[in-house]
């Protein structure tokens, strides 16, 4: 058996812990497995191991390698994790099914319209920068509840529920506990949190996706 589908069954195990604590069963949160600076040789045993939701940084990076391995896999879920800069929104409407990282009008409006001009409806969550730092993407938290609103009814897209990645030198509790809060207000229900390190606490703060990269493929050279 491959390493990192070993990798993937022990954080797949730690997950349905996590949720066992919290009252919670697996089933409700998904395992995004973050395939970035990775290529096709390291994804496909996973792939044949019935792998089938990934996530990617980069527009550019992801069109080298999950072209055609959609077109062998055709049931993966491909989640867009990284900034999106709006000259990109053409290429990751037609690649990817859902975009985590909406964090701005004009990325909204670009969305929008390629969606409709390509006829693909892809599920989208709006970044929330939890920790308000400057050097980050995401929507400052106290825009958040109208900008999703301003999503839905000025251009017409269906937000599906919130994304944070707290500050990496915090504790992230209060940071995946303002998420959920921010999500009820907004009345949106899925809440992408939790990485590597800390994915078990967002599982028990309520987390529906789990973006988890180096516990699974080891670390980036």
């Amino acid at each position: 058996m491959s390493n990192v589908v070993e990798q993937h069954e022990e954080v797949a195990s730690r997950i349905e812990t996590a949720c066992k604590r919290s009252g919670r069963t697996a089933s409700d949160v998904t395992l995004i497995i973050v395939s970035k600076t990775f290529g096709p040789e390291d994804i496909t045993p996973l792939l044949d191991d019935n792998c089938r939701v990934f996530g990617e940084n980069r527009v550019q990076e992801a069109q080298g390698k999950w072209v055609d391995l959609k077109e062998q896999y055709s049931d993966i879920e491909l989640h867009l994790i990284g900034p999106l800069q709006s000259n990109k929104a053409e290429d990751a409407v037609a690649l990817f099914d859902v975009i985590q990282t909406i964090d701005r009008e004009k990325i909204a409006k670009a969305i929008g319209k390629e969606m409709k001009k390509q006829d693909r409806k892809l599920k989208l969550f709006v970044q929330v920068n939890t920790g308000s730092e400057p050097q980050k993407a995401g929507i400052l938290p106290e825009e958040a509840v109208s900008f999703v609103k301003k999503c839905q009814e000025d251009f017409g897209l269906e937000i599906a529920g919130l994304m944070c990645i707290p500050p990496f030198d915090e504790n992230p509790g209060p940071h995946f506990a303002l998420l959920r809060k921010l999500a009820g207000e907004a009345g949106v229900s899925e809440l992408s949190m939790g990485m590597s390190g800390d994915f078990e606490t967002a599982v028990e703060f309520g987390a529906t996706s789990v973006r988890v990269g180096s516990a699974i493929f080891g670390g980036r050279g």
